[in-house]
C-alpha cells in the first residue's frame, strides 16, 4: 500500500534501525514518509517445491518418492 502508515514500537534502548519491514504490506519502511526507501527486487517468488527442485535431480525425486512409499506400505 502506498501512503500509509506504521507505528512500530521499539524498545527505550534499543537503536533504531533506518529500514524495518512494514508489517502491513511486507514492503520496506523508513522514518521519513517523503523519502521512503527504495523497495529491492528479490524476485519472483518461488515455493517450497520449487527450492527442493533445485536441489535435486528427478533421479533423486525418484529414489526418496520410492523409500517413503515402501516404508508406508510396511507400516500398512
Amino acid at each position: 500500500m502506498i501512503g500509509h502508515s506504521t507505528t512500530p514500537v521499539f524498545a527505550e534502548s534499543a537503536a533504531i534501525p533506518l529500514t524495518w519491514d512494514c508489517r502491513g504490506c511486507d514492503r520496506l519502511a523508513g522514518l521519513d514518509p517523503d523519502n521512503p526507501p527504495a523497495q529491492v527486487f528479490t524476485g519472483p517468488f518461488k515455493s517450497h517445491l520449487a527450492y527442493v527442485r533445485d536441489r535435486r535431480s528427478a533421479a533423486e525425486a525418484e529414489a526418496i518418492l520410492d523409500e517413503a512409499l515402501t516404508k508406508l506400505r510396511t507400516a500398512a
